[in-house]
């Protein structure tokens, strides 16, 4: 899961549980509001600390990717498959002149 995906997914659970603790808790509108503001913005922090500690213990190095053996590898499946192409068309090429001369004329 992507960093931005948890702080969004945490963000949203932390505002409905703010919701809900507020029903429970709150004797006024603007108590109601400061729960859902209080527990969502916690959340949203907490949720920061959990993908900052994630990333830093991961430990994430960019290993370059092989261009030229990757290429080259390409290069050398496309000619084994050119041949054997080739090697089927002529097959099938030389099957149709048998039955041609032989298969087709003895009926």
């Amino acid at each position: 899961m992507r960093g931005s995906n948890f702080v969004s997914f945490l963000t949203v659970q932390g505002f409905f549980i703010g919701i809900v603790f507020g029903i429970l808790k709150s004797s006024s509108p603007e108590s109601f509001l400061g729960f859902v503001i209080l527990i969502t913005v916690f959340f949203y922090l907490f949720a920061h600390l959990c993908v900052g500690f994630f990333f830093q213990t991961l430990g994430v190095k960019s290993h370059p990717f092989p261009k030229v053996s990757h290429e080259h590898n390409l290069d050398l499946f496309v000619r084994e498959i050119n041949k054997r192409e080739q090697f089927l068309d002529a097959f099938y090429a030389h099957k149709a002149d048998l039955l041609d001369d032989h298969g087709r004329s003895q009926g």
